[in-house]
């Protein structure tokens, strides 16, 4: 490289946004992906050791794939050719390749091919550069946002190995954005920046773990801001809000009103209110809440408040929180949205709460449980002399492929646990009982109607 290559390229990272300026160059500056990364993990050593497979990195944006793909090509000292899915063709392809191949040749160096949003390319494209990665002419790299299972063809993706990233977290955010602040070489040092607490803490809820957003957000908020008399730059929270054009709802994930809002949103559940469950889903989603806390709190709800009365509810809040998993935020509001209106009008049930609550009593103080002989398996031939599975009842051989047999304990004879509503699903399991059981597991009195 002369001196007019350096110069330009010192120009270009000047004038580079800082998400850019800031992008790591070793493993000791990455933050986040300590499960990849690590000290004495196996991708960290077969790093250091120049011994990386061809791989395919999976992760949210702005976790640090580029980044990482970057920082392998530098200490593996390979030569590094970075390109899109979105743009390149199979002519493209076949020239780098054969450029590659050239390197190796003459001056025996490898070469990493990085193909950003790799899930973009098509059959034909993922097949072209199948062979060479077979034969080893390129180390590829592959990013993807996309679950590569479905997006990348199987014998491409037998050739890789498949390392997940994780979305980064508000520590490790904060992190990126103090460091930023205080780098004088390629940050905001220079400006004498101060961010502050309640900016920082909206910056960091609004970029949703993506590295790139909050340092983007950063940078247009200092940029736009006079500094003072003293020289100091200071961004507060409408300034922030301005930057990243989302208003700061006024909400505190590790305080009480975290705790007010999820219960705000089960009780208008429960009470059967769409409309206001989904006010308050909105105002915890936009204020920045873990989409997956929700989602776990919409599977309790479906097993406590829904039950049996209509089974279905569990795999809808099952499915919203694997939709959430899977396709992120902001797309995945809607897969809660979804949700949260099935159970508030779905019918609504404790009874298996309750029947559930009641076994966990009678566990803690049950003195003799010993299972019935006629329920234990006679496995060996003692056994069976001693009574396992005497008089044991086949259901499949009795009509309706049911008999009326003592199933708990002796000291348990009798007592009932479950007693199912009238409502949705259950009047069907109540009446399915009354036909097996007759009197002897009649629903009490004070649940019907409930």
């Amino acid at each position: 490289m002369d001196m007019f290559e350096q110069q330009f390229e010192k120009q270009k990272l000047r004038d580079a946004p800082l998400a850019a300026r800031m992008r790591p160059t070793t493993l000791n500056e990455f933050i986040g992906q300590e499960h990849l990364v690590g000290t004495g993990r196996v991708l960290r050593k077969a790093i250091e050791a120049d011994q990386i497979p061809s791989m395919v990195l999976w992760g949210p944006p702005g976790s640090g794939k580029t980044t990482l793909a970057n920082i392998i090509a530098s200490i593996t000292q390979s030569h590094f050719t970075a390109i899109s899915a979105t743009t390149a063709t199979v002519g493209d392809l076949r020239r780098l390749v054969e450029a590659a191949r050239e390197r190796k040749k003459l001056y025996l160096k490898k070469s990493i091919l990085f193909i950003d949003e790799i899930h973009r390319f098509n059959k034909a494209q993922q097949d072209a550069v199948l062979p060479f990665v077979e034969d080893g002419s390129v180390t590829l790299i592959g990013a993807t946002t996309e679950n590569p299972s479905f997006e990348v063809n199987s014998a491409l993706l037998s050739r890789c190995q498949v390392f997940t990233l994780n979305p980064l977290n508000e520590r490790e955010l904060h992190f990126i954005v103090i460091r930023a602040l205080k780098d004088s070489l390629k940050g905001l040092g220079p400006l004498n920046v101060h961010l502050d607490e309640d900016a920082t803490m909206h910056l960091i809820s609004m970029s949703k773990n993506d590295a790139r957003v909050a340092l983007n957000g950063l940078e247009m908020a200092a940029l736009s801001t006079q500094p003072d008399k003293t020289g100091k730059r200071r961004i507060t929270l409408a300034t922030i809000e301005d930057a990243m054009q989302h208003k700061a709802l006024r909400y505190d994930k590790a305080g009480e009103q975290h705790y007010d809002y999820i219960s705000a949103l089960h009780k208008s559940m429960r009470g059967s209110d769409p409309d206001a469950s989904l006010f308050w889903l909105a105002r915890m989603v936009e204020s920045g809440e873990d989409p997956l806390y929700i989602a776990r709190r919409l599977v309790r709800f479906a097993t406590e408040d829904v039950g049996m009365a209509d089974p279905h509810a569990l795999m809808v809040a099952m499915a919203a929180q694997q939709a959430v998993h899977f396709i992120g935020m902001p797309e995945g509001n809607l897969a809660l949205a979804e949700a949260v209106v099935y159970l508030a009008t779905a019918p609504k049930s404790n009874s298996l709460y309750e029947a559930y609550s009641k076994v966990q009593q009678q566990v803690k103080v049950a003195t003799d449980d010993s299972v019935p002989l006629a329920l234990r398996n006679p496995v060996t031939k003692l056994m069976k002399d001693s009574g396992y599975g005497k008089d044991y009842k086949y259901a499949h051989n009795f009509p309706g492929h049911f008999v009326e047999q003592q199933n708990l304990p002796d000291s348990l004879k009798g007592k009932s646990f479950y007693t199912p509503s009238d409502q949705g699903y259950e009047r069907e399991i109540r009446m399915r009982l009354l036909a097996w059981w007759g009197q002897k597991k009649k629903p009490s009195e004070d649940k019907k109607g409930k």
